[in-house]
């Protein structure tokens, strides 16, 4: 069965060529890309013509990202800061299940709009909450390991 031209990853593996493909590619970025300067590229057109194509550090280390996962026969799904996201795909991005999200919506932990009786969360507010979690985790982890030492098991 033939593949539509315009499938993503969001809900299938990459093929065996595509992860070649990307593999490829991503040798090709990885070694023209800096973190501080643009990464210049020509890309061969139709009839013999090149282009020069102009990455901005931001734009190249992002496709770089891309590029990876789809190397690694990963699936992925890009997401705007300012989607809104339902109960279950937010729930789902935090890897933890629907009822647990809403407790934390309704705890205020993370700020969600009501459409209707169906609640809806904010990417960039659902991203702002990981930040802090995985804050307090390495936080916490951190005095576990201060006191380990003070008590003397490292």
């Amino acid at each position: 069965m033939a593949q539509r031209s315009n499938d993503f990853f969001i809900d299938r593996m990459p093929t065996q060529l595509e992860v070649s493909n990307a593999e490829q590619l991503r040798t090709i970025m990885a070694s023209l890309v800096s973190d501080q300067q643009p990464a210049r590229l020509q890309v061969a057109l139709e009839k013999d013509q090149t282009a020069e194509i102009t990455l901005m550090p931001a734009i190249a280390n992002t496709f770089l990202q891309v590029l990876r996962l789809i190397s690694r026969g990963k699936s992925f799904k890009l997401m705007p800061v300012d989607a809104e996201l339902t109960t279950q795909q937010a729930a789902d991005h935090l890897n933890v299940s629907r009822p647990f999200l809403v407790k934390l919506l309704e705890s205020g932990q993370i700020a969600f709009t009501r459409t209707g009786r169906h609640r809806r969360v904010r990417a960039d507010d659902l991203f702002a909450f990981k930040v802090r979690r995985d804050q307090q985790r390495a936080n916490a982890l951190s005095d576990m390991a201060q006191l380990d030492a003070d008590n003397g098991y490292i």
